[in-house]
């Protein structure tokens, strides 16, 4: 009974928040991580007098149920991409992309570094740092966009194909990331070939199959003419791709948004796609996104905006310019106005479900946990990553609108 009410309050409180932030132009996900930043500041507060709070920001279920959230929303972040968008995108798409990756990721190493004393996990936790910071959220920019009505405009397609690409590079360095958390440090060339070796098996092996055999599998559930079949089709294929990522070496969660890339209309046929899409959108959005996006909150110490705010604020500024310099350049070089050059770069400055599902990958991993607890900024990564992702996912509709103030006639 206990994890029922325990359910029935992060649910609650997650979908009044995250209807909250929608009805003021955010993100669903915003509110659900204060969902979880508020209770965490109850069950400070109150954890005492009021166990039943301190027993939800560290429930097991929660915990469990936080992973299957991990594992629906990288497989509809897979489904809601095309190949052939990633296939198509133009060179002026790509090079925003890097820009928008390298100058924020090397910004973030050399900000930890300055500030991470010396630990056995401090070249990983460096570039955790700067993995976090060079993420863009796709989700989030299509919404700002959209809303917007920018989506269908030369800047709409950059920024969101640049999204696309900046997330496959970010699961592409993840990759390499969960390697390293094994062993603590940057492996040595051979290392490093066996293991990068390893990822273009994997992709080698799931493009293969995602191409040849993947339609001909969904060709015979088609007659069937069954949602629950095909829904279990694709979290068996999911699950499948999962494990074959675990077995080369690479985080399961690439395995899974490469099965949901390739579950796309040309290949299973559009009314499946349709379903199914519909189906796991709602228990990602209706039950396991609020929950995981709660727990990342639950885990936040606000208290690191003040045991630790030139590092915050370091982290913060960082996040914001480096992104938007860039990926602004490149569209700049590309032809683009000042203006649009402007609003590409602030369309990628978003962070969302992508950085919280590595900084909670890296969490589980113990990534966290120093023998020198002592050290403030260690005590607060955790908490400064998450307050990145919330302000950059805060601010980025506001500048834009600020930038594009005639969006619509555009």
């Amino acid at each position: 009974m206990d994890v029922l009410g325990e359910m029935l309050v992060l649910l609650v409180l997650t979908r009044l928040l995250g209807e909250a932030a929608e009805r003021v132009g955010q993100s669903a996900s915003v509110g659900e991580l204060i969902a979880g930043i508020v209770l965490a500041g109850l069950a400070g507060a109150y954890g005492d007098t009021l166990p039943f709070l301190a027993h939800i920001a560290t429930s097991e279920a929660l915990e469990y149920a936080a992973s299957l959230g991990i594992f629906f929303l990288m497989l509809l972040a897979g489904i809601e991409m095309e190949p052939r968008e990633i296939s198509r995108g133009s060179m002026g798409s790509f090079m925003v992309a890097a820009g928008g990756v390298i100058l924020p990721m090397t910004g973030g190493i050399g900000l930890a570094w300055w500030f991470l004393p010396e630990s056995e996990l401090k070249q990983v936790q460096t570039l955790l740092v700067g993995v976090a910071l060079s993420i863009t959220a796709v989700p989030v920019t299509v919404k700002v966009f959209t809303e917007l009505g920018m989506l269908h405009t030369r800047v709409g397609r950059m920024v969101v194909s640049a999204a696309i690409f900046d997330d496959v590079l970010g699961l592409f360095v993840l990759a390499i990331l969960t390697a390293m958390i094994e062993t603590g440090s940057i492996p040595d060339i051979a290392t490093l070939a066996l293991m990068l070796s390893k990822v273009v098996a994997f992709f080698a092996i799931a493009v293969a199959l995602g191409v040849h055999v993947y339609p001909r599998f969904s060709r015979r559930l088609k007659a069937m003419q069954a949602a629950a079949f095909e829904f279990s089709a694709l979290i068996g294929v999911a699950l499948a791709y999962g494990l074959l990522a675990e077995l080369l070496g690479i985080h399961w969660v690439l395995g899974v948004f490469m099965a949901g890339l390739y579950f796309e209309p040309a290949r299973v046929g559009r009314r499946a796609y349709l379903e199914i899409k519909l189906i796991v959108a709602a228990v990602t959005g209706g039950f396991l996104g609020p929950l995981f996006f709660a727990s990342i909150g639950l885990g936040v110490d606000l208290r690191a905006a003040v045991t630790v705010p030139g590092f915050l604020a370091l982290l913060i500024a960082i996040a914001v310019g480096a992104k938007m310099i860039g990926s602004g350049l490149p569209a700049l070089w590309a032809g683009m106005s000042r203006r649009d050059a402007a609003a590409v770069g602030t369309g990628m400055v978003a962070r969302g479900a992508t950085e919280l599902v590595v900084i909670s990958i890296a969490a589980e991993a113990g990534l966290f946990a120093t023998g020198d607890s002592s050290d403030p900024v260690t005590a607060n990564l955790y908490s400064a990553l998450v307050l990145m992702a919330v302000v950059t996912t805060l601010i980025t509709p506001i500048l834009l609108r600020l930038i594009l103030p005639a969006a619509k006639d555009r």
